[in-house]
């Protein structure tokens, strides 16, 4: 993993703790990636008000949307095809991170950035960070386009 990875791995863990949260999910991931990456801040089609809408919308999950899911093990489609992952993560975030390092392989880099990650997070329309960003109202079509081929 790059250092902007693994710099968005230890953001993601403490949040997911502080937050009372069993796992680490995609969504506390794709927090951490607009918090520490600005390749994946400038990877949005809205720019940087839709970056702020976005992660606004982010710091309320402990007191709003992210209630619901408190308790509960993000699944996704393709997390039910992934392997057993890191413990502490949900099955969903545990796939995107095999899925980044795939990503960096296929394009013959040693580590995964956080344009990787992204890429991972957006290739799971079924995972919690699709969810948030698709709520916040990012233009989720166009993001997915601009990574899409680089799976």
């Amino acid at each position: 993993m790059s250092d902007v990875v693994a710099a968005v791995i230890a953001g993601a863990r403490r949040r997911a703790v502080r937050d009372g949260d069993a796992q680490i999910d995609t969504a506390h991931l794709l927090h951490g990636l607009l918090e520490s990456d600005p390749d994946v801040r400038d990877a949005f089609p809205g720019g940087s008000p839709q970056v702020s809408r976005l992660l606004g919308y982010l710091v309320q999950r402990a007191i709003g949307y992210g209630l619901r899911w408190s308790g509960s093990v993000e699944g996704s489609g393709t997390a039910r095809s992934a392997g057993s992952g890191p413990v502490g993560w949900s099955p969903a975030a545990a796939a995107a991170l095999e899925t980044a390092v795939r990503r960096a392989v296929s394009r013959g880099a040693s580590r995964a950035d956080g344009l990787d990650l992204l890429a991972a997070l957006v290739h799971d329309r079924e995972c919690r960070a699709m969810e948030v960003l698709r709520r916040a109202g990012v233009a989720v079509a166009s993001l997915v386009t601009a990574l899409e081929g680089e799976i």
